[in-house]
């Protein structure tokens, strides 16, 4: 009798003991997931803030049109790729491919910028320096939030490999690690700031 019950005991431990297992997992990939949120809050605000920029710059630069015309393509993709994104994140493709778009973006903007330098009239525009420090605020909310995203992801990452989570982990669904969210730092740190003086 006392082994059945020690058994019982035994089994009661062990099954806890893989409960809390499985509810960490989650409560991390959880936790990944809404920073993931931030993200995509962050960067439809940024898309959202392009077009104003776009409009409010195209009647000083009618011979620029193809920087324009860029700038809106990189945007048009960015938002397609973090539209998929939003839907996986975490998934090495969609990581990859978001990352992709969003420096293409910062590109663009990038050159936008060079255009921009060769207009003072531009430069004392309020509407653009208000929308430049918009896009800028923005930036760094990305960067905070994608290192949010990224440390989350970590978390999750390393707490499922432990041994013997990892174990528990390949039977209840948490196969693979979930992928970093790595931009071009220096792309997003040359990102379109201009000099409005």
């Amino acid at each position: 009798m006392l082994l059945l019950i020690c058994i019982g005991v035994l089994l009661a431990a062990v099954c806890l003991w893989l409960v809390s297992i499985y509810n960490q997992l989650v409560t991390l990939q959880a936790q990944y997931r809404n920073s993931f949120a931030q993200i995509d809050v962050q960067l439809r605000r940024r898309h959202d803030l392009i077009p104003n920029l776009v409009a409010t710059v195209k009647g000083y630069l009618h011979h620029e049109s193809s920087t324009l015309a860029t700038v809106i393509e990189a945007r048009n993709t960015a938002m397609a790729v973090l539209k998929a994104a939003s839907s996986h994140p975490g998934h090495s493709n969609s990581m990859q491919q978001l990352a992709q778009a969003e420096n293409q973006l910062t590109r663009a903007l990038g050159s936008l910028n060079v255009q921009l330098e060769a207009y003072p009239d531009l430069k004392g525009n309020e509407t653009i320096r208000a929308l430049f420090e918009e896009l800028t605020a923005t930036e760094n909310r990305v960067a905070f939030s994608r290192q949010a995203f990224n440390d989350g992801v970590t978390s999750y990452n390393i707490y499922r490999r432990l041994f013997p989570n990892i174990l528990v982990a390949t039977r209840v669904g948490h196969n693979d690690d979930a992928a970093l969210l790595e931009m071009d730092d220096s792309a997003l740190q040359n990102a379109p700031t201009i000099q409005l003086n």
